[in-house]
């Protein structure tokens, strides 16, 4: 049987050549040229920086003749090339990202996709139609290891020195979450005495692997850095500096991914400081998944038991540097140490300073922690008493309902008294 008579008969059962071509069609890979000598209707050439297709008139095999324009090219409905009336072929040529063509990155592969539409319109004044509605899907594939293009190009999955100088392309973010890590916290109330949970993310994208550390943290009472007082939670690019006090606050290990980093704190309020919210902001900053930690790059808390610092993964010698304060990397002359190390007053600088890769690092604000049963709290004692006057009011009704009830139950008791035992007059008896 026929391709034509085929095509036909698939046609006639579902009304359509897009399920009779369940693949796209007639692929030429990676950049093929030249006639192709196939009796296919549709044929698709992928070139350097060009999609080529071309559409035989009798597109469906039947002898009726399909019109250049009822033919059309992606989402944006690209024309075909002006063609004499008399030409069998229908002609497309368009950019790889003109029409609306989709691109996707696979392992192996760029991957353009698009499809040839066909939507018949009556003729004149006729209301028929003899030919049915078709979408034709297309792909072409470009081999990842080539450069099909004559201009230098920087694609996303090289180095990542490369990747980084793309600004704005990587989504920092810091969280509360509750207890079990499971889900985002509903509420951001605490009482004193207990654990914030947070979770530092950077969803990287088509970005190579990459490895999140939390830099530096300060919390203030206000969204502003600059804010005093302020307490530093971690510092020296990777020290939990706060778990050096009585608290239990540490990097949670093993992580959940390279690309999310947990750690707990112990809540907690400022002294002298009437306001009951507290917001934490820390600088976020990522390295090659595979790069291993180092002094400059590093998650370090303190282990009260063993009084020492311990590291969520390398090895333990990249902590040592927390206590001493002078954390940078081996050889790195002293006198700029100062440069590296984060003190609150150089971090609030360097915030505002305009940075090279600012893709590498972000400072991410999470809050307001709002602290319930400080003396200082205003709302919790206006709620206080509001919930004592509450219940007094309750207390009362309760009292007068009781001796209502009690008097009508005396009464009642009284009554029936009075039924059951009555007054015996004596009678006189005539003789």
């Amino acid at each position: 049987m026929g391709l034509s008579y085929r095509l036909f008969i698939c046609f006639l059962l579902w009304g359509s050549t897009e399920l009779c071509y369940p693949h796209p069609l007639w692929l030429l890979q990676g950049g093929a040229r030249g006639p192709v000598s196939s009796p296919q209707p549709v044929l698709v050439e992928c070139l350097e920086a060009q999609l080529v297709v071309t559409v035989s008139k009798n597109l469906f095999g039947t002898g009726k003749l399909v019109r250049p324009s009822d033919l059309t090219l992606g989402p944006e409905h690209c024309e075909p090339l002006a063609s004499e009336d008399t030409a069998d072929m229908i002609r497309f040529e368009v950019g790889l990202h003109e029409c609306g063509n989709h691109v996707q990155v696979t392992d192996n592969a760029l991957v353009y996709s698009t499809f040839l539409l066909h939507s018949p319109r009556p003729v004149g004044n006729l209301s028929i139609l003899r030919t049915n509605h078709a979408e034709v899907p297309i792909e072409c594939h470009y081999p990842r290891q080539g450069n099909v293009s004559s201009r230098a190009v920087l694609p996303t999955w090289v180095p990542f020195r490369t990747t980084v100088l793309l600004e704005e392309k990587l989504d920092f973010s810091l969280r509360l979450m509750e207890e079990d890590w499971s889900t985002e916290k509903t509420s951001p109330t605490f009482q004193l005495g207990d654990t914030a949970h947070l979770q530092a993310e950077v969803h990287t994208g088509s970005h190579m692997p990459l490895r999140l550390f939390v830099d530096h943290c300060v919390a203030t009472p206000t969204p502003a850095r600059t804010t005093s007082p302020h307490h530093t939670i971690v510092d020296f690019h990777g020290c939990l500096v706060d778990g050096l006090s009585d608290t239990s606050s540490v990097f949670r290990a093993p992580r959940p991914g390279p690309d999310t980093l947990q750690f707990t704190v112990d809540v907690f309020h400022f002294a002298n400081d009437s306001r009951n919210t507290i917001y934490i902001t820390c600088r976020l900053k990522v390295t090659p998944a595979n790069q291993v930690p180092d002094q400059l790059n590093k998650a370090c808390s303190f282990n009260k038991s063993s009084n020492s610092w311990s590291p969520v993964e390398g090895t333990d010698d990249i902590c040592g540097c927390c206590n001493r304060g002078d954390c940078a990397m081996p050889g790195l002359p002293r006198r700029l140490l100062a440069t590296e190390q984060l003190s609150m007053s150089q971090w609030q600088k360097s915030s505002s300073r305009k940075r090279r890769h600012v893709a590498e690092e972000a400072d991410v604000t999470v809050g307001p922690l709002i602290f319930l049963g400080k003396t200082s709290d205003h709302g919790m004692a206006g709620w206080t008493s509001a919930a004592h006057s509450s219940m007094a009011l309750g207390l009362g009704l309760v009292v007068v309902v009781t001796l209502t009830l009690a008097a009508i139950v005396l009464g009642l008791a009284t009554r029936w008294h009075a039924v059951s035992y009555p007054v015996m007059c004596p009678v006189s008896v005539s003789q």
